[in-house]
């Protein structure tokens, strides 16, 4: 879960604070783990200064915390400081940027070689994925997982995902698929062709930030056309 820690303090001398952050990022580059960083000047009162640091996770802010570097920083932080600065930590229990992320990390997992990767991180354990091409949604982490399993036995397969909108607690995503046959896909013998099929996918997420629904919208007749699937039909 993403973790964020808000840094208030009141500083006169805001443009020493500045370049004091600019230095510990300098120094700590490829030791800290903040994935991201915000300074907000209090419009009313501009010596009110909010500092926002995100974290992949709290382990990982303290681990960033404990680095020779960062104490050093505090320390000069402290002298810039009219008082003391507050420190207030927060769990991320929902981020729309983070959705699409969770999104595009949900492609590139069950494409990726090898065994199917665990889904909990991604998937609720009730997740329900609504297939208009299919004869029943597949509800349930397990179904997902034969689902998946079902497609990756038959192709080699890979996604580009080509855009991304992100909207409340849902995320559409349009991708194009690309995959070489390596065993037979309902009922078509293997051909070892290299074969595409675009594709939009929409994503509701929920409790913990895990993906809870999915709605699809794929080319599959265009798939079997490519196949060859169809030529029988056509002729």
């Amino acid at each position: 879960m993403t973790f964020v820690q808000l840094i208030e303090c009141r500083t006169r001398r805001f443009d020493e604070m500045d370049r004091l952050m600019d230095r510990w990022v300098e120094q700590t580059k490829g030791k800290r783990t903040a994935t991201h960083t915000l300074v907000g000047k209090d419009r009313t009162d501009a010596e009110h200064v909010v500092e926002i640091v995100e974290f992949p996770s709290y382990e990982e802010a303290m681990r960033s915390s404990r680095l020779p570097e960062t104490d050093k920083v505090f320390r000069e932080l402290l002298a810039l400081c009219e008082g003391t600065p507050t420190f207030t930590d927060l769990d991320v229990v929902r981020d729309e940027r983070s959705y699409a992320d969770t999104a595009r990390r949900f492609f590139e997992t069950i494409a990726a070689p090898g065994p199917l990767a665990p889904l909990d991180g991604l998937l609720a354990e009730d997740y329900h994925d609504h297939d208009p091409i299919e004869g029943q949604d597949a509800v349930g982490m397990d179904a997902m997982r034969r689902k998946l399993e079902m497609w990756r036995g038959a192709f080699d397969f890979s996604f580009l995902v080509e855009d991304q909108i992100a909207q409340d607690d849902r995320v559409c995503t349009r991708w194009l698929w690309t995959g070489v046959q390596q065993a037979e896909f309902l009922g078509v013998p293997n051909t070892g062709r290299q074969v595409t099929m675009a594709g939009t996918t929409i994503h509701r997420f929920g409790v913990g930030g895990k993906m809870a629904e999915g709605w699809l919208q794929y080319d599959r007749m265009g798939l079997l056309a490519q196949l060859g699937a169809l030529d029988v039909l056509e002729k």
